[in-house]
């Protein structure tokens, strides 16, 4: 039987959501906690990889196991035995072909900055000590839905077979001293939210402007952008399905 899980993170203590060699992840210790309640090996599969610090309100996953589950019974062993950072907020049967990482249209990003020094949000936002022209910002990041090619925000030395994603949505709120940068799109590249959220902020500076922006995304290299801004201001904040993928 296959089965969704929607988990939700605070991304503090791990290495990213990816299983590796000599560093705690999301997915190992979800992993761990499966195996441990179903007593058989269990692989997670999910929706996306976040890096070391990143945040996720909601995420998706997937795993196969032989029993039919009662749903809410398991979630709350499950949440029983993962440590306070990760929470389950529901688990669904799915078709035995879903994939939770494949089958996803669309996924969502929010990155938090805040303008005064907080020791509350430290691991939760990025502090920007200047001030930033929201409603510059705000202009150039209207422009990033005329592209489709973000090659200029990827990663170096990744492994992608294409640098086309379609952004949906790219807005900044304005809360005060609280900023918060939302974008959604159908899939996105390795860094490339905090690598737009830099360079927007350099434009909030006034050391860019909307036509080097342009440029930048017609130059298709990644050194001619804004820096990358820290993780723990990132957030994975919702991944949608298409509504037949429950059907069963």
């Amino acid at each position: 039987m296959k089965y969704f899980l929607e988990l939700s993170y605070n991304g503090t203590p791990y290495h990213g959501w990816q299983r590796q060699p000599n560093a705690t992840s999301v997915q190992e210790v979800l992993e761990d906690s499966l195996s441990t309640i179903l007593r058989d090996k269990i692989d997670v599969v999910g929706a996306g990889r976040t890096d070391a610090g990143v945040h996720a309100k909601q995420i998706m996953a997937h795993f196969d196991c032989r029993d039919i589950l009662d749903t809410d019974q398991f979630k709350y062993k499950l949440n029983a035995i993962l440590p306070a950072e990760i929470a389950i907020q529901n688990i669904r049967r799915v078709h035995q072909n879903a994939h939770a990482r494949f089958d996803a249209v669309s996924r969502s990003y929010e990155y938090h900055v805040t303008l005064i020094k907080d020791p509350f949000s430290i691991h939760k936002s990025y502090y920007f000590k200047k001030p930033l022209d929201v409603d510059l910002m705000n202009e150039a990041a209207k422009l990033l839905l005329n592209y489709t090619n973000f090659k200029c925000f990827s990663k170096s030395k990744t492994d992608v077979k294409t640098y086309n994603c379609t952004i949906t949505n790219a807005t900044w709120e304005n809360h005060g001293n609280q900023l918060v940068f939302k974008i959604s799109a159908n899939r996105f590249l390795r860094n490339m939210v905090r690598a737009i959220v830099g360079t927007l902020i350099e434009i909030g500076e006034h050391k860019l402007n909307n036509e080097d922006l342009i440029a930048i995304i017609k130059s298709e290299d990644r050194s001619q952008a804004g820096y990358s801004v820290p993780a723990h201001g990132l957030y994975l904040t919702a991944v949608t399905y298409p509504n037949d993928i429950y059907n069963i």
